[in-house]
């Protein structure tokens, strides 16, 4: 056990010694595992003398066993104490020599109780709103253009708005034709906004066979800066104007997509729409609790942990700018210390409450509230089956996105001990702000 110890807060600095004869005893029993598979010429395994495996194997046993003694007597204080790490110790053993005592320090932090937290107190406002029928109308309007045709006009037809042109182009400077600048039977989507400002309004009009110029300005923050900002014009042919023809709305339709009807698909929308308000309802209340518990729990932190966040986000933010330069950087993009500790402090305050919360609580991950995270992670990719093979190779990964879940069940489940307080909003209000965290 530590024969002196000197607490501050979470921290503990403590002092142990442990006996030379009781490190050549560990040592000793270490020995004789590493002797029962050791080979050496001259010996069968398992019938190594201890004198010849000490001149081979001496040091490493000894560090095992130093690590094995101060570990048992760092988990006997942990348990008289009942106190918790908030991360590893750093130990010190300077001056040690093999046969002689080992007298070492440990420093570490704890981790802080949480006190009792009366949720009822806590009111939190839940934002709802009516379902405006004109954007169930629009997502079936959306529907019907994905499955849209386009179709080959004649040559009297002109060119409109969301219609499709084949074109070719050739872009000059001058007189000078620039790089990068040209291609042949293009499809471009009139009011897609995929040209430069200016140039699919040009062609609106123009019919199959024209030959005309279109001229533009590159803007002035133009990814080539041999553009950027120039004037140029632009020889094109339109070759053909398909119209984009919709399909009409009927049950035909909506059988396309997996429904009976277009009631049925209409019924299917308008679920959709109103998970997606009452998520965005609990997303918010979900902010609001989590400003209340930064600013109402009153809690220590352990430096270990504000300093291992910290030290995250300042890798992140290098990472991230390491491209930009400090002079013209704005300060949005400029790492703020002060501002990032005190955010380090209040992520790690989180995490605590919501930590310690679930787990008195009894919150649960289970397999399938996994499973669906992963699934929608992967659905966010091209490639669903690179996400899973990452998920199945990264455990940490794993942790992490465990560690995620539970923090999200542990706050909706805090969220049903609140009070709530109902605002009617108009739906883009509940969608206005982004998720906090």
């Amino acid at each position: 056990m530590f024969k002196k110890e000197k607490i501050k807060d979470l921290h503990y600095s403590v002092n142990g010694v442990i006996s030379a004869a009781d490190l050549q005893a560990a040592a000793d029993e270490i020995l004789t595992e590493y002797g029962k598979k050791a080979k050496m010429p001259g010996f069968r395994p398992g019938h190594i003398p201890l004198s010849v495996l000490r001149q081979k194997y001496n040091a490493s046993a000894y560090g095992e066993a130093i690590d094995k003694l101060m570990n048992k007597d760092l988990n006997d204080f942990i348990a008289e104490k009942k106190i918790r790490l908030a991360g590893a110790p750093k130990a010190d053993l300077a001056g040690w020599e093999i046969g002689k005592d080992a007298e070492y320090s440990l420093e570490f932090d704890i981790l802080p109780t949480l006190p009792e937290i009366d949720l009822e107190k806590f009111t939190v406002v839940k934002k709802t709103t009516k379902l405006d029928e004109s954007e169930v109308e629009k997502s079936l309007e959306n529907i019907r253009k994905s499955r849209s045709v386009a179709e080959k006009q004649d040559e009297k037809y002109a060119a409109a708005n969301g219609d499709t042109a084949v074109i070719d182009f050739k872009g000059f400077l001058g007189d000078e034709a620039f790089e990068g600048g040209a291609a042949e039977k293009h499809h471009l989507i009139l009011g897609s906004g995929a040209f430069i400002p200016g140039f699919e309004e040009q062609i609106i009009g123009h019919k199959a066979g024209d030959e005309f110029d279109v001229n533009v300005k590159f803007p002035k923050e133009y990814h080539a800066e041999h553009l950027a900002g120039k004037d140029a014009r632009f020889a094109v042919k339109v070759h053909e104007v398909r119209k984009h023809v919709l399909p009409e709305l009927n049950d035909e339709l909506a059988k396309s997509v997996g429904h009976e009807s277009v009631e049925k698909l209409r019924e299917h929308i308008r679920t959709i729409i109103n998970e997606q308000y009452e998520e965005a309802s609990k997303r918010e209340m979900r902010n609001e609790l989590l400003e209340l518990l930064s600013d109402k729990v009153k809690l220590d932190l352990p430096e270990t942990l504000v300093d291992q966040e910290y030290n995250m986000a300042k890798q992140e933010h290098d990472h991230t700018h390491a491209n930009y330069d400090e002079k013209t950087c704005d300060k949005d993009h400029k790492w703020d210390e002060k501002k990032e500790r005190k955010e380090a402090e209040r992520r790690v305050k989180l995490g605590l409450i919501l930590a310690e919360w679930g787990t008195k609580n009894k919150v649960e991950v289970s397999r399938d509230d996994l499973q669906q995270a992963v699934w929608a992670e992967a659905s966010r990719y091209p490639d669903p089956k690179q996400v899973f093979e990452f998920y199945n190779k990264n455990q940490n990964a794993l942790a992490m996105l465990r560690g995620m879940i539970f923090e999200r069940k542990a706050l909706d489940a805090m969220l049903s001990h609140v009070k709530t307080k109902e605002k009617e909003v108009k739906p883009e209000e509940l969608f206005k702000q982004a998720e906090v965290r």
